[in-house]
């Protein structure tokens, strides 16, 4: 595989963890360009689904179109992937998997604001309590690559982009000029 020249993050997280403003806040705090790419946002814009469910209210994803869609950006790196899953992606793809994690009771309570039906909260919130993104996460990456950030408070936001960004510091000087990988 060649170099990239910058690393691929993938943000996860059941719905309603914070995975889209942690990213954007990455973007803006990140020591090199980021591009940010919202696939829930992408499979809406390119029509990489098979239908839409009305009664859980989302896409049926066509996961083959998306991996077809992000491939060409991966071999330049600088990608945050933000995405309700993560195992869809092949294992040389990601540097970092970060998962969001949520108290339930506060995860709820987002899910409400964005008036997801009962089943929809119920399901998500059933997720984060099973810790299923989580064990998603640990089951398709090594283990060094994947960490659990709480995703509670504008501090965790502020304290999980801080160490995100010294990560991608130690990143690039690691990954900086020759040597073997």
């Amino acid at each position: 595989m060649t170099r990239r020249s910058a690393p691929i993050i993938v943000i996860t997280g059941t719905p309603g963890t914070g995975k889209t403003v942690h990213a954007q806040a990455l973007v803006d705090a990140s020591p090199i360009p980021l591009r940010h790419i919202n696939v829930g946002e992408l499979v809406k814009e390119k029509e990489l689904h098979d239908r839409y469910d009305e009664e859980w209210q989302t896409y049926i994803v066509d996961e083959d179109k998306v991996l077809d869609e992000i491939e060409p950006l991966v071999a330049d790196g600088g990608l945050i992937l933000d995405w309700h899953t993560c195992d869809v992606y092949p294992e040389r793809w990601p540097d970092l998997v970060v998962v969001l994690r949520c108290d339930h009771t506060q995860l709820w309570e987002r899910l409400e604001k964005r008036n997801y039906p009962l089943n929809k909260i119920q399901e998500n919130n059933e997720s984060e309590i099973m810790q299923t993104v989580l064990e998603d996460a640990r089951e398709s990456y090594p283990e060094e690559i994947v960490v659990e950030l709480r995703s509670e408070t504008t501090d965790d936001l502020e304290s999980n982009v801080s160490r995100l960004v010294s990560w991608i510091e130690n990143w690039l000087r690691d990954h900086s000029g020759g040597g073997e990988e």
